[in-house]
């Protein structure tokens, strides 16, 4: 028997493809065949584990097809809640692995800057999401020639670390949750900004079909999460520290 990797088709203009992100705290969902599109969010976090299949099921019965009949599975794989990203990452393989399909793992911060682009224009931007714990999940996209290009790779930042990092240059613009989370906090300068930009399904579907359409399609095996952070949540003593530093800043 073929594994999925050998069995993969050649990308054409009617591909059919489903693509998902549960990594943050809301949940998108997108399913094309040919240039038909079919969409859905809601609100993700703990309830995206129960909500996302049988929202994936609703949209094959509105398409009037069935998982068999696409030609590969998108997936946002992160960074982003550790709940929500192992929520995407075991739908899709137990999807793609009963159905024999190819994957297409997507960066959920790349997800937000198609989401500014698409929205605002953005062709060069930082995508900064509130990772919790007085931290960011940060990367840095430029969009050029029909095609987004990784600047700076998805890392987990302090605010002073990703602060200095921007010092040195400036953000042309910046895009996601980590805007208006940490407001004066996070020193952008003089940065164009896109606070609701998010992994928006709109933007999941532009890149999974260009994603596609460049083969970057991978076996099932390979729909891995993307982890930056090894600690999931603070311990009493570093809650109570956030919490006093936080009151002598004046903040919240």
């Amino acid at each position: 028997m073929s594994s999925t990797a050998d069995s993969i088709p050649t990308p054409t203009r009617s591909s059919a493809l489903l693509a998902l992100d549960t990594a943050t705290e809301r949940m998108s969902i997108a399913l094309c065949v040919g240039d038909s599109e079919w969409m859905h969010e809601a609100a993700g976090g703990g309830g995206a584990s129960a909500a996302l299949l049988p929202a994936i099921l609703a949209l094959f019965a509105r398409a009037r097809i069935t998982v068999h009949e696409l030609d590969a599975i998108a997936f946002g794989r992160g960074p982003g809640a550790f709940t929500g990203v192992r929520t995407a990452c075991s739908v899709v393989q137990g999807l793609a692995f009963g159905a024999n399909k190819a994957v297409l793992p997507l960066d959920t911060l790349l997800a937000v800057a198609e989401d500014a682009r698409e929205q605002c224009a953005f062709t060069d931007v930082w995508v900064a999401m509130d990772a919790r714990m007085d931290e960011i999940y940060a990367a840095h996209y430029a969009h050029a020639d029909a095609r987004w290009h990784m600047l700076s790779a998805p890392a987990l930042y302090t605010i002073d670390r990703l602060n200095a990092s921007w010092q040195e240059q400036p953000p042309p613009a910046v895009a996601g949750s980590a805007v208006p989370a940490f407001g004066e906090r996070l020193r952008s300068g003089t940065a164009l900004a896109a606070p609701q930009a998010w992994p928006s399904a709109k933007a999941l579907l532009s890149l999974a079909r260009a994603a596609w359409a460049q083969g970057q399609a991978v076996d099932v095996a390979q729909a891995l999460p993307l982890y930056l952070r090894d600690k999931v949540a603070l311990t009493t003593i570093e809650r109570e520290a956030l919490k006093s530093a936080k009151a002598a800043d004046g903040r919240p």
